[in-house]
């Protein structure tokens, strides 16, 4: 059975998907509404896509990056390069120590 709704109904119902924190789709599933009207709807009342993402910090991490040398030992020689060595000058050091 088709449900026909308001302007203003629909208003309320984009301002409560935006709110709730869930994906258009999981919004419209839990509130047996159909994705494609919501959608179509939205785009009617000008309500504009946003690439907004919500994020919520679940877990505070600290990283630490430890820059160790890189070493090469051919034979008797050795080479120190700095971790930051770019990897187009290893590719030529490499060439000429093989």
């Amino acid at each position: 059975m088709r449900i026909m709704r308001s302007q203003e109904q629909w208003r309320t119902i984009i301002e409560e998907q935006q709110a709730s924190g869930l994906t258009i789709v999981d919004y419209c599933q839990k509130n047996e509404l159909s994705t494609a009207s919501f959608y179509a709807v939205r785009k009617k009342l000008g309500f504009s896509s946003t690439n907004f993402v919500k994020a919520k910090v679940t877990q505070q991490v600290e990283v630490i990056c430890e820059h160790s040398d890189i070493s090469i030992t051919v034979g008797k020689a050795k080479v120190s390069l700095p971790a930051t060595t770019s990897a187009n000058y290893l590719a030529n050091v490499l060439k000429e120590l093989a």
